[in-house]
């Protein structure tokens, strides 16, 4: 029975995570192998629907504890994540200062920011801090929003500029972890501003 903090996008979701609790542990664990190994070698959107599959899955995973069975063996690429010791699938969030890459199996982080390759560090450094104040207009108190005198104007523009920060981590940014991960996942929507994936072009 749903409870009331659930909105109906959490249940759709649940109803669409049925199939894999009908899966039992071996099948589920050799259904997360060979979709590691098809996403493999990509920077893929976090709204695709193979990674929206792979994430439920990868979340009853963790719940059963699958990885840690040893009843399926990951491709070789994939290292192990230290949170949760589940194959490294990092996700590359507007969070990466504080959060790092976070993990696809337990949501927590898989590789903080000081362990992110030295290389890539100052990129994604400049955009995460591009990308805080345009994220943070959705977020103004009221003192901030009667300063603006046209906060509507303010939110649009701040909404503008996050479609071309989350296309920018789409394109240049997320491509060259796949030189130190082999795959990895970008946000790319935020609900706070409205920006859907649709919004976002490559």
């Amino acid at each position: 029975m749903p409870t009331e903090s659930e909105s109906p996008l959490d249940r759709l979701w649940q109803e669409y995570g049925a199939v894999f609790r009908d899966f039992d542990d071996l099948t589920l664990a050799r259904w997360m192998a060979q979709t590691l190994g098809q996403v493999e070698g990509r920077a893929w959107r976090l709204s695709h629907p193979l990674i929206g599959a792979y994430r439920l899955a990868a979340q009853l995973a963790h719940d059963r504890q699958i990885w840690l069975k040893r009843l399926a063996t990951p491709p070789a690429a994939y290292g192990e994540a230290s949170c949760c010791r589940a194959p490294l699938l990092p996700l590359l969030t507007r969070d990466v200062l504080e959060a790092g890459l976070v993990c696809q199996h337990c949501s927590g982080t898989s590789v903080p920011f000081e362990e992110i390759p030295t290389h890539l560090q100052g990129a994604v450094r400049k955009w995460a801090e591009e990308y805080n104040p345009v994220h943070a207009v959705a977020h103004w108190e009221d003192d901030q929003r009667k300063s603006a005198k046209d906060y509507d104007r303010a939110f649009e523009e701040a909404a503008r500029r996050a479609e071309r920060l989350l296309a920018r981590a789409g394109k240049e940014i997320a491509p060259k972890f796949l030189d130190s991960y082999p795959a990895i996942v970008w946000e790319d929507q935020d609900e706070c501003l409205e920006v859907r994936p649709e919004d976002i072009p490559l």
